[in-house]
């Protein structure tokens, strides 16, 4: 018994790190989810940066979201119809863990590194019905003027 468990436990510690990653697939693509606010801590690293974002107590999408033009990207992605459908987080988390890109997608796009206190917008995914952590995969980044497509390189 105790054997196993030594053989186990390396295998755990290599396995771990993997868990806190998540890919695409597992966030609910079809209901996009609008968040603003302010930066509060900031990872600029790979394997992609990520962000706390702190949101305003009064959370609303934007009057003109749905009009607001969105750059291409080299994976197909329908950027309109994503805002057209974009909905404020039904929960009610002050705090979100936000996961970007790479850091080289991020200097792909131009994205200028994101500090603490700077106010940032983004339409991503969440897990489906909400549940979970609060952990939004963002697909577009409005940062320091710009905006980006945080799914793939710009085309």
């Amino acid at each position: 018994m105790q054997r196993r468990h030594l053989l186990a436990t390396p295998l755990l510690l290599v396995l771990r790190p993997a868990a806190a990653h998540h890919g695409w697939s597992s966030f609910d693509q079809a209901r996009p989810i609008w968040l603003e606010g302010q930066a509060v801590s900031v990872a600029w690293r790979n394997p992609h940066a990520e962000l706390v974002l702190e949101l305003p107590a009064d959370l609303k999408l934007p009057a003109d979201l749905a009009s607001r033009p969105v750059p291409a990207q080299t994976a197909p992605v329908d950027g309109a119809a994503l805002l057209k459908a974009a909905a404020v987080p039904t929960r009610k988390d002050r705090r979100w863990q936000i996961e970007l890109a790479p850091l080289a997608r991020m200097n792909a796009w131009q994205v200028a590194e994101i500090k603490a206190g700077d106010r940032v917008a983004m339409l991503g995914f969440t897990f489906s019905g909400e549940k979970g952590e609060p952990i939004l995969r963002c697909e577009y980044l409005w940062s320091g003027g710009k905006v980006a497509g945080l799914r793939s390189s710009p085309a």
